[in-house]
């Protein structure tokens, strides 16, 4: 039996077909994405050529086309914030968002998030990896991580969000969609190091990071070369932690995993932490656990001592993400 209180970390919605036509700021009304049926299936369609197919999900596909300037980024998610904001109102005990950041401009990116945590938002999604010239380990970001922490707003790296150009799914076949599925990890897991190795965490002890449908089972071997990087080679490692802290003690801190159904990472759990896994149903894709997530998540902490799977089940994301645990009571979310 899983436990009886069940939160999942990571499910969607989907926007309605008109959402950036009829929300965005009127200024780039013109240039919203649209909904076009295009060889009978529905596709997103950004600028003038852009589609961004079926198999995508709208909102996270968002973060890696191309655009001619930064404002437009910013206006389509301003929009999808407003929509989901109002979404979440229906049921606010249960339903907690997370706001689209764009940080392209990242004065901008902080003053949305600041509105997303007035308008009630219990995080924030930022590209898993950014453009290369501008990785996490930059201090332009600052100010947008110290308002995190002031805001108390946990960010989440997800998957396709990565801001590298199209990933996978739309325009030729190619084998090179099956390679970027299996090694997805490779991109949080890059933003992750970058973050940990530049002292991001080390400045601001209280911001926390969750990395959101890459599964488990690739932390351990992740944690075990950041360690071994920072003590052999100091000239790659410059950035020095105060004391005798190790990179894998800033994960352990900061960072959270979202999985849906990782039995090898389970079997893990004492070197990835307990307390920084959260399972998640990713509901409504077509990857989701649901409608099993009960009979899936029995089967992959069988043998799990309960404690340790309420916190695998719930505990951890209600406490991330601020869930009233009385208000919810024994019934999930």
């Amino acid at each position: 039996m899983p436990p009886a209180l069940i939160l999942s970390s990571d499910s969607h919605v989907f926007e309605p077909p008109d959402l950036w036509t009829t929300r965005i700021d009127r200024a780039f009304r013109h240039r919203a994405p649209r909904m076009v049926r295009i060889d009978g299936a529905d596709q997103l369609v950004v600028e003038d050529d852009q589609v961004l197919s079926e198999v995508l999900y709208p909102s996270q596909g968002l973060f890696y086309f191309k655009v001619p300037d930064s404002a437009l980024m910013a206006a389509i998610f301003r929009a999808y914030n407003d929509w989901l904001a109002d979404f979440c109102r229906a049921d606010p005990a249960r339903l907690k968002g997370i706001a689209m950041i764009s940080l392209d401009d990242v004065r901008e990116g902080t003053q949305e998030l600041e509105r997303a945590a007035r308008r009630g938002f219990a995080g924030a999604m930022i590209a898993e990896y950014p453009l290369e010239h501008r990785r996490y380990d930059q201090p332009e970001y600052e100010p947008f991580w110290a308002a995190a922490e002031s805001l108390a707003m946990p960010l989440s790296l997800h998957t396709a969000t990565r801001r590298q150009g199209k990933i996978r799914g739309a325009g030729e076949r190619t084998l090179r969609d099956a390679t970027s599925r299996a090694t997805k990890a490779f991109y949080p897991a890059q933003s992750m190091c970058d973050m940990i190795f530049s002292g991001v965490f080390e400045r601001y002890p209280a911001l926390r990071l969750a990395i959101v449908e890459f599964e488990l089972a690739w932390a351990p071997h992740v944690l075990a070369t950041m360690d071994y990087t920072y003590r052999e080679r100091h000239e790659e490692a410059f950035h020095r932690f105060k004391g005798d802290t190790r990179p894998s003690d800033f994960f352990h801190r900061n960072v959270f995993l979202s999985f849906q159904e990782d039995a090898v990472g389970i079997r893990l759990r004492d070197v990835i932490g307990v307390d920084n896994m959260m399972w998640g149903s990713d509901y409504p894709h077509s990857e989701s656990t649901f409608p099993q997530s009960r009979k899936i998540l029995a089967e992959i902490l069988a043998g799990v001592p309960e404690d340790e799977q309420a916190r695998i089940a719930g505990a951890n994301t209600a406490r991330l993400y601020g869930f009233d645990l009385a208000r919810l009571g024994a019934g999930g979310a």
